[in-house]
């Protein structure tokens, strides 16, 4: 076996647990990938040391001897640069934390230790999460592996990165508005947006407490569903993390999806699609219908009253988390981050209160008239093509495409809804576009056992970017 790169997360670890490869040529590979690719890419924030192999090692002699730690035994991951690691520096994208050692460890990346997994290091992100494309005045652009030139959406930027030109089998990002369903959907791989208290956000720095999400990115439905598995539960460091019992996701995954009821937007979500998008989209839904599943039009409630309520609670929490840093290092912030955290400490507490108030209603209103009669609803992920790294910062109108790339993403976080990007084929520019699922609360098994299901019937999420050869 000796292309790494054509294997999924799940695959390595099976290979791992099986003896087929040994921990330490995958960790090797990974590491020797990271470091030539990942400069190239600018998707890396830390890289771990030659230690990491004396642990694969480890791993391997454990795995003779027939003990295996988990179902990630051995396998190669780095995550988002948002998560605590005790003793490392973790810098969330910024100026501000350069030089923060945190004193604990995320409880995520603790689950994904005793499962196995090895962390590799820590991904390129846009400061403190503010960006839909991966910007970041600080550290320079991430860039997509497909072209260089362009976004690889954000803020999970460096693990859409990564993952995609396979430098690592997997990767944690956080979601707050489509910051893990972004880069998943620009670089072509899975990712999945919990609901919104299914995974512990202990040890992980917020932008948005009542809207952040911890979720997988990985090359398919099958890996996002393995490392749900392990991360989602009931945390005692987190109080607003549910207690519902974890299903086994990977169990879920049938591959079937005849009866299955997929909704389609009758408004809002099409605004903005460029045709090439919605011939994928268009081919996506064929690929449902051929595999038995019925496709109905949906009326959705007003996602703009939608959109504007998630983003003054994320302002103004984020102005609450800030609000120190703003007092007394405000010039370490970058002028786009920092101009969108200052409105928020203008709104009234009564305005955030109504917001908050509200989101019931909404929800139950979104509930019973969008997926009444579905299971899912089928969206656009992002609504054109990616665009180059110039359009979203110095073209001519970056303010209307950073508006497409959110369209269809923001809503879902204030909803507290799940969903995942699934890799759906590539727009006339060569980049990768995708289709995203929605379910009710908790039904995570639902939408990974969908997404697989096309998974099985098409390729897409199989392609590996080019700047990985």
């Amino acid at each position: 076996m000796a292309d790494f790169t054509r294997l999924s997360m799940t695959e390595a670890a099976d290979a791992i647990a099986s003896g087929e490869v040994r921990s330490v040529d995958l960790t090797q590979s990974c590491l020797e990938r990271l470091r030539s690719l990942g400069p190239k890419l600018n998707c890396i924030a830390a890289i771990e040391d030659d230690s990491v192999l004396d642990e694969a090692e480890r791993c391997d002699r454990e795995r003779v001897a027939g003990k295996l730690r988990g179902p990630l035994h051995g396998v190669p991951l780095a995550h988002k640069d948002l998560f605590h690691r005790k003793g490392r520096l973790v810098q969330f994208g910024s100026l501000i934390c350069r030089d923060q050692v945190t004193k604990s460890t995320a409880t995520v990346l603790e689950r994904l230790k005793r499962a196995g997994a090895l962390n590799l290091g820590s991904l390129h992100m846009a400061e403190f999460a503010f960006s839909p494309t991966g910007y970041n005045k600080h550290y320079g652009h991430c860039r997509n592996p497909w072209d260089l030139e362009r976004v690889p959406g954000g803020s999970s930027s460096g693990s859409g990165a990564a993952v995609a030109a396979r430098l690592v089998y997997g990767s944690l990002g956080t979601d707050t508005g489509g910051s893990i369903r972004h880069p998943a959907a620009m670089c072509g791989v899975t990712g999945l947006k919990p609901t919104l208290t299914r995974v512990s956000r202990a040890g992980v720095m917020p932008l948005s407490h009542s809207l952040d999400c911890v979720g997988p990115l990985a090359p398919g439905a099958r890996d996002c569903a393995r490392l749900l598995r392990v991360i989602a539960g009931a945390d005692a460091a987190d109080a607003s993390c549910a207690s519902y019992k974890v299903p086994d996701y990977e169990a879920a995954l049938t591959g079937e999806a005849r009866g299955l009821r997929i909704a389609v937007p009758e408004s809002y979500y099409y605004e903005h699609v460029t045709d090439d998008v919605r011939a994928l989209l268009d081919d996506s839904l064929e690929a449902y219908r051929a595999l038995g599943a019925t496709i109905v039009k949906v009326p959705v409630p007003d996602m703009n009253l939608v959109n504007n309520l998630g983003q003054m609670i994320m302002g103004i929490e984020a102005a609450a988390i800030h609000e120190p840093w703003l007092r007394t290092r405000r010039d370490e912030y970058s002028e786009l981050v920092r101009s969108r955290i200052e409105p928020g400490l203008l709104y009234p507490a009564t305005r955030y209160s109504q917001a908050l108030a509200m989101r019931g209603q909404v929800v139950a209103e979104f509930l019973s008239s969008t997926l009444a009669n579905a299971d899912v609803l089928h969206l656009p992920a992002i609504s054109i093509p990616v665009p180059t790294i110039n359009e979203t910062t110095t073209g001519e109108n970056p303010a209307k495409v950073l508006g497409a790339l959110t369209h269809c993403t923001r809503g879902i976080n204030y909803l507290g809804l799940p969903a995942i990007s699934v890799p759906a084929g590539f727009t006339a520019n060569g980049m990768p576009s995708a289709f995203q699922l929605v379910g009710r609360p908790f039904s995570e098994a639902l939408l990974l056992r969908s997404a697989d299901a096309y998974q099985r019937v098409t390729d897409w999420h199989r392609r590996v970017a080019p700047a990985a050869a």
